[in-house]
C-alpha cells in the first residue's frame, strides 16, 4: 500500500532520485525520494508558481508545505536579501529539503518540520503554497483562513492549483477571507491566485 506524501513519518523503503531544473542561466539539482510529492520531476504547478511568484527582494517568505524544497529554494535564490522559511510535515521531505538547500548553495533558507502553522511565530510578507489537494478542500480552506494571521499588512498569499480540480473554490475562499483575489498566472489548467492582506 503506497503512503501519502503528506504522511508525517514515511516507513516505506526510500528510492532516491536526482531531478535537474533550469531557471534562467542556473541549473539546480534536487534530491528526491519515494513517499514525497512529485518525486521524479518538478510538477507543472510548482514550476508555474516558481515562475509567477510576486516577491520583492528583502521580503520575508514562507513556503508552506515545501516538499523537497523547489519553491522555497528558488524564492531564496531569486531574492537573496530575503529570508525564506520552509515548512513541511513529511520527515523524509524535510531531510531532502535541507540537503537541497546545501546542494544548491542557498544561504537564506531554512526548513522546519511542522503541520502547517502549528509551530510558527511572527508574520511574513509572502506566503507561497502548492496545497496537497488530497488532504481535502476543507483543510485547505482552514489553511487559507489561518494564513491571514501570519501575514504582515500588505502581505500576500499566493496559491497554485488546478482551476477545475478545486482551484476555483480555493479562489472563492481567498476572496471571502481577504476581500480580494486575482489570478496572476495561468497555464495548462493551473492558475496562481494571489490575495493581499489589507488591515
Amino acid at each position: 500500500m503506497s503512503e501519502h506524501y503528506f504522511s508525517g513519518r514515511p516507513t516505506s523503503e526510500p528510492k532516491s532520485y536526482r531531478i535537474p531544473y533550469v531557471f534562467g542561466n542556473r541549473r539546480f539539482i534536487f534530491l528526491s525520494s519515494t513517499s514525497v510529492f512529485s518525486s521524479k520531476k518538478i510538477d507543472y504547478a510548482t514550476d508555474l508558481l516558481i515562475r509567477s511568484m510576486v516577491v520583492e527582494d528583502g521580503d520575508s517568505i514562507l513556503d508552506m508545505g515545501c516538499g523537497y524544497g523547489p519553491i522555497g529554494i528558488l524564492a531564496a535564490y531569486n531574492n537573496q536579501k530575503s529570508q525564506v522559511l520552509m515548512v513541511e510535515i513529511n520527515e523524509r521531505a524535510v531531510s531532502l529539503a535541507r540537503k537541497n538547500i546545501k546542494l544548491n548553495n542557498i544561504a537564506n533558507a531554512t526548513v522546519v518540520k511542522g503541520d502547517f502553522f502549528e509551530k510558527l511565530e511572527g508574520r511574513f510578507d509572502v506566503i507561497l503554497m502548492n496545497p496537497p489537494i488530497a488532504i481535502g478542500l476543507r483543510k485547505i480552506f482552514e489553511v487559507v483562513k489561518t494564513s491571514k494571521s501570519y501575514l504582515k499588512p500588505s502581505g500576500s498569499l499566493q496559491v497554485v492549483a488546478r482551476h477545475n480540480k478545486g482551484g476555483a473554490r480555493i479562489k472563492e475562499c481567498m476572496k471571502e477571507v481577504f476581500g480580494n483575489v486575482e489570478e496572476i498566472s495561468k497555464a495548462g489548467g493551473f492558475r496562481v491566485y494571489m490575495s493581499v492582506f489589507s488591515k
